[in-house]
């Protein structure tokens, strides 16, 4: 039973959506300020790199990983394939500057549930997330065939 004055449970356990966010540093104040507005969702850790986006999932174990694709030590796409085989249920979304068809079809073919373009954030962002923590895949055009797999 969930209280819903301060989003836990009658246990006092959070029934909040508990996301990691992997990003560049004024992005992610960005999305910790839009996730702060809903007490469906809660930022349970925070990373600067894709070494650190790893350290923190094994870590945290979070629901869903916001990850943008050009990240230092380690690309977005390789944190994503290396988290995808480890934790199968998690739902990973990129939160990119990088509006290439062919890289967002990529990424979506390599299971991950979401492809967001910075410049749609402001308006799509708690959408996208509802919408993959629901089991839908989330990007902003239909796109067409897969082109790349993390096995590539």
């Amino acid at each position: 039973m969930r209280n819903p004055q301060d989003g836990k449970s009658a246990t006092g356990v959070s029934s909040a959506i508990r996301i990691s966010l992997t990003n560049y540093g004024p992005w992610r104040h960005f999305v910790v300020s839009k996730v702060n507005k809903t007490s469906e969702l809660e930022i349970v850790g925070e990373a600067a790199d894709g070494i650190e986006a790893i350290e923190n999932a094994l870590e945290l174990k979070p629901d869903l990983i916001l990850l943008d694709i050009g990240l230092p030590n380690l690309s977005g796409i390789e944190v994503a394939c290396r988290l995808a085989e480890t934790f199968p249920r998690t739902k990973i979304m990129f939160l990119t500057q990088n509006s290439d068809k062919e890289l967002m079809a990529q990424c979506l073919s390599n299971g991950e549930m979401g492809y967001l373009v910075k410049g749609d954030a402001g308006g799509e962002l708690l959408p996208a997330i509802k919408a993959v923590m629901q089991g839908s895949q989330y990007s902003a055009e239909q796109l067409g065939d897969s082109y790349l797999s993390c096995s590539s």
